[in-house]
């Protein structure tokens, strides 16, 4: 097992009054506690989308169309033209084009790009999502899309993009970028930050498993990683101080087929737009 990583999905420093809210739940009663962190852990932050990101925003073929599995919305970018497709997929509170340095370079190397917000991030419609909900995206997104040669996914991107292949998704690589690993290490890292007591993690993936009818540690990437064959690129930064790499190289370790790449100094959300990055995912993608 790899270290505990820290929750991809929550990485802002939790306000102080929404700790001390929890506190006083849980003094309350437990199960209103818990519903409390359910609902903070499960509502993204919508940022408004950077001037960085406007050209792929502008030039993408937006489309909504409807996730049948989990009966939501989501908004689809379709970036260039080629038939040579590359699906994107963004992390926790990200939006569809926060991968654009990549998608450019994947552009001016003849391929085109499909990526989407997420359910309750960006422009698509909702406020609270899950993992499940990513991975449904990603499957219904290829039924509509696909085939596609590559799958990218950066921090929960990551990780639903190897549950997604594990799940059918049928790609001929993936890469996987600064992406979490143990699901219950995810819960007990926010209910620590969320200053609770860590039965209440427990307690979070007992609703969640309940709610969602699901086994919340069949989601972990490393789980995932043990049932895939095609070659996947696993880059992390040493430095991330979101997702620890231990999180990247255990993934890498479960591997059948798998690179992995660590860098320096990029943190989680630098490694995007690095230009070494990109020439290694460039590489990783044309190598036969």
């Amino acid at each position: 097992m790899a270290k505990k990583v820290t929750n991809p999905t929550q990485s802002l420093k939790i306000p102080q009054v929404i700790i001390l809210s929890g506190k006083i739940l849980a003094f309350i009663s437990p199960k209103f506690a818990t519903t409390f962190a359910a609902k903070l852990f499960t509502t993204p932050i919508k940022h408004k989308i950077p001037k960085r990101e406007y050209e792929m925003d502008n030039k993408s073929g937006k489309n909504k169309i409807m996730v049948h599995a989990i009966n939501k919305s989501i908004l689809t970018y379709q970036y260039g033209k080629s038939e040579q497709k590359i699906l994107l997929v963004h992390g926790w509170s990200g939006r569809g084009t926060q991968l654009f340095k990549i998608a450019d370079a994947l552009l001016q190397n003849g391929y085109s790009t499909v990526s989407f917000d997420a359910p309750a991030h960006g422009k698509s419609e909702g406020n609270t999502t899950i993992m499940s909900e990513f991975i449904a995206s990603i499957l219904e997104i290829e039924k509509q899309y696909g085939p596609f040669e590559i799958a990218i996914g950066h921090s929960l991107g990551g990780m639903s993009v190897l549950n997604a292949v594990k799940d059918g998704l049928k790609v001929k690589k993936a890469i996987v970028i600064g992406s979490g690993d143990i699901v219950q290490d995810i819960l007990d890292e926010f209910i620590f930050k969320l200053g609770l007591n860590q039965k209440f993690s427990e307690r979070l993936r007992f609703l969640f498993e309940d709610k969602y009818q699901v086994k919340m540690d069949d989601f972990s990437a490393y789980r995932a990683a043990q049932k895939i064959q095609i070659p996947v690129l696993v880059i992390h930064d040493k430095d991330d101080p979101e997702v620890p790499a231990e999180a990247g190289i255990n993934i890498h370790k479960h591997l059948q087929n798998g690179t992995l790449f660590l860098t320096e100094g990029l943190g989680h959300r630098k490694i995007l737009g690095n230009q070494n990055v990109i020439k290694k995912i460039l590489d990783f993608i044309k190598t036969t």
